[in-house]
């Protein structure tokens, strides 16, 4: 199976973001995780939020931003990677001038209901 990006419908998550499931357990034939792409825009911040169960990875394709991953603030650019356990809080703000790319993997796949906003 292949899924085009260009075919997939964006919709707004919890914490404010753009998303594209790439892969999702509800439309594809995977069962254990998912992968998605998510969007920033320039100068905005998601909300901080956790997920009680899911274990994620932000992987930076585009842009450049600040992560707060608990008590952390750091700079994140293209090829930075981020391990977010289950349970940790954290939002990501857009600070440069164009849109922020990130993969989202999710293990297990991504669900609203897992999304406490803080």
């Amino acid at each position: 199976m292949k899924q085009p990006k260009q075919e997939i419908t964006g919709y707004r998550t919890k914490d404010g973001s753009t998303i594209r499931e790439l892969m999702h357990p509800d439309h594809h034939p995977v069962k254990n995780q998912s992968l998605a792409e998510a969007t920033i825009e320039p100068g905005s911040t998601t909300r901080l939020h956790r997920h009680l169960e899911t274990e994620e990875i932000y992987h930076v394709t585009a842009g450049e931003g600040v992560m707060i991953l608990g008590q952390e603030r750091f700079s994140v650019a293209p090829g930075d990677s981020i391990p977010i356990p289950p349970g940790t809080a954290h939002a990501i703000h857009n600070s440069g001038d164009r849109v922020l790319r990130i993969l989202c993997c999710c293990a297990p796949a991504y669900r609203h209901e897992d999304t406490e906003l803080l």
